[in-house]
């Protein structure tokens, strides 16, 4: 499962990079979606690498942003109830390990939207025009995504 964070804006945007943002619901900065990992979404992600943030995910990460950022239609926060009324899942930290593991998609939750607009990085970031490698914060993060995650929840 990758996590894919949309970090630097659209202005001189190539417009296919954005088409494809677009079709990753990656639509403002700071906005993060969950991915299963196949051959489509990795081609994606490569095509707008300069653009996102991405990384593997497991399931306490997944949770942790569930629990934070989780929305319902109209603007409620995602709860433990809501979830044991609504799915055959007793809370958001079994949703997200049924999530992780491809049993349920989002939508299979009612009303829950699948953008999670996250809060700008807390203490900052590395940059914005460089990417990992170079001491950035742009492109693959592999497991470390986590950190990211986790400054932005």
């Amino acid at each position: 499962m990758y996590a894919v964070i949309r970090m630097r804006g659209c202005v001189a945007v190539r417009e296919t990079i954005e088409d494809t943002l677009r079709m990753l619901r990656l639509n403002k900065v700071n906005h993060c979606v969950f991915l299963p990992e196949n051959d489509i979404y990795k081609g994606m992600i490569q095509k707008s690498k300069d653009y996102v943030a991405f990384g593997t995910v497991n399931a306490e990460q997944v949770a942790e942003i569930f629990e934070t950022r989780g929305r319902l239609e109209g603007g409620e926060c995602l709860t433990d109830a809501y979830v044991a009324e609504n799915t055959p899942y007793g809370s958001i930290k079994e949703l997200a390990e049924a999530f992780v593991d491809g049993k349920i998609e989002i939508k299979d939750v009612p009303l829950m939207k699948p953008v999670f607009r996250l809060h700008p990085p807390r203490k900052g970031h590395a940059g914005m025009k460089r990417t990992v490698q170079q001491g950035g914060v742009l492109g693959n993060h592999g497991e470390e995504i986590a950190v990211l995650l986790h400054k932005m929840r």
